[in-house]
């Protein structure tokens, strides 16, 4: 082993192996090593992958040879003593499906193996061991969830120093199906919750025809149930999208709805995102722009939350939870309008029948439609963007309320001096929620990531042409 190298990372033919050269300290006595270090790790560019168990393998002779073995978790493998030839061979469906990458590992080398990627192991000394972490907890469960590949394999043809035939191998691994009869390993995939709403609608067409995007609705997965999460094995997924809400804003002033508020925006992201701990999942949650007074002109992404109504107290309940989640993206939107019920299409119906409606004229914001929150999620999570929360409505200048009706009116051809304005203090009842003066969300951020929200004006006319009514 070389000694006084610095810690440093390189890539190689496998997408996601990583091989590591250590650091190793010696003298008479022998040597010294910080094995795993997860601060340095992270800045030579090993994924946060978040280990929860630690494993040895003691190999006695030289020439034991252990099996091409890809396991349903990611590994970080080192040795503590003696010296292996490694062989990793890409499993997970892809264009790299049997790409083999090999190495020598001493004491002053290290490998990230992640989920999918086959490694086995020769022994090049006697009396080798190394060790290893993992992200997930071993069990016969788990063992399931393998997938195997022939050490002999002859398409992959790993160039074994010591020949198989003078090894110590074991039964089983002698027994593997070569490369054309193994089933890849599938790619993890994204649940996304709450997929029946007008969020979900929009997720299901900026996901249309990924296999990898499961769309589950109330009745699949509840979110407020343990036994919806209990069903799931976790093992197969690597995020999460949390649009399921409770959006009822002035119910959530009941009794009934402020309990339910604060079980479904609250108390189940808590569920989330200790979900999201648990198994190193990606998790993606609405945030809302109640979660702000309204007092500032325009909200930063870092603001601090000061919710007026329950709804929103709820929600930003929900936001600190979610920003547990190591891997998290809080997306907060504005005025939100998809497919179902909501102020864009209630308007077009009212100018329909040549209603003449009275509409606040003193808050103002931007609508975000429900197809660019969805395509921004997808832009943030297939570019990998840095963790973290993300303004995200549509762009423009922002309107009032009562702005907004008359341009709705305008654009289906009735008079917009219909519409008529009147005060928040004068349109509200008894039992109206309190709203954020202003709404306008900053949105420098999700810019910044490469998205850009199309104007409100134009997803308005586009909206407008396709109702039906």
């Amino acid at each position: 082993m070389e000694q006084g190298r610095q810690l440093r990372s390189r890539a190689t033919p496998i997408p996601g192996l990583l091989l590591f050269e250590l650091p190793v300290h010696g003298d008479g006595r022998g040597w010294f090593k910080e094995n795993w270090h997860r601060g340095k790790m992270l800045d030579a560019g090993l994924p946060d992958f978040g280990p929860v168990q630690n494993n040895i393998s003691f190999n006695a002779v030289r020439g034991t040879v252990r099996g091409i073995h890809a396991e349903p978790w990611d590994k970080f493998v080192s040795l503590a003593s003696g010296r292996i030839f490694g062989a990793w061979v890409d499993l997970r469906e892809g264009p790299t499906f049997g790409r083999l990458f090999t190495a020598e590992l001493t004491p002053g080398e290290a490998i990230y193996v992640p989920r999918g990627v086959g490694n086995a192991f020769q022994t090049l000394e006697d009396d080798t061991a190394y060790t290893y972490l993992v992200n997930d907890h071993w069990s016969t469960e788990a063992q399931k969830d393998y997938t195997f590949l022939n050490l002999a394999d002859e398409d992959v043809a790993v160039p074994w120093p010591i020949p198989l035939d003078h090894c110590v191998i074991s039964a089983p691994d002698q027994k593997h199906p070569r490369l054309a009869n193994v089933v890849p390993v599938p790619r993890r995939r994204t649940l996304v919750l709450g997929a029946d709403g007008q969020l979900g609608t929009g997720l299901r067409s900026a996901f249309a025809g990924d296999s990898t995007v499961e769309f589950a609705g109330r009745a699949r997965f509840d979110i407020t149930s343990e036994d919806s999460y209990r069903a799931v094995n976790w093992r197969e997924y690597s995020a999460i999208i949390n649009a399921a809400a409770f959006t009822a804003v002035d119910v959530a002033e009941t009794p009934e709805g402020r309990a339910a508020a604060w079980s479904i925006n609250a108390a189940a992201v808590s569920r989330l995102a200790r979900t999201a701990v648990e198994h190193s999942l990606t998790l993606v949650h609405i945030s809302s722009d109640y979660v702000f007074d309204g007092t500032a002109e325009v909200h930063l992404e870092d603001e601090l939350p000061a919710p007026l109504g329950v709804y929103g107290q709820s929600k930003a309940a929900g936001d600190l939870a979610a920003g547990i989640a190591p891997r998290h993206y809080i997306v907060r939107t504005s005025w939100v309008v998809g497919s179902g019920r909501n102020f864009v299409r209630t308007m077009a119906s009212l100018a329909a029948k040549g209603a003449s409606p009275t509409v606040v004229n003193d808050q103002w914001g931007r609508l975000s439609f429900a197809s660019d929150i969805a395509a921004g999620i997808r832009h943030l999570l297939l570019n990998k963007a840095p963790y973290g929360t993300y303004n995200l409505s549509n762009g423009g200048n922002p309107q009032t309320w009562f702005e907004l009706a008359r341009d709705v009116y305008r654009l289906v051809g009735a008079d917009p001096n219909l519409v008529r304005p009147i005060g928040t203090a004068d349109y509200a009842g008894p039992h109206t929620a309190p709203r954020p003066r202003s709404s306008v969300l900053d949105l420098s951020g999700i810019r910044a990531t490469g998205f850009d929200p199309p104007p409100a004006a134009q997803r308005l006319a586009e909206y407008i042409k396709g109702l039906e009514l």
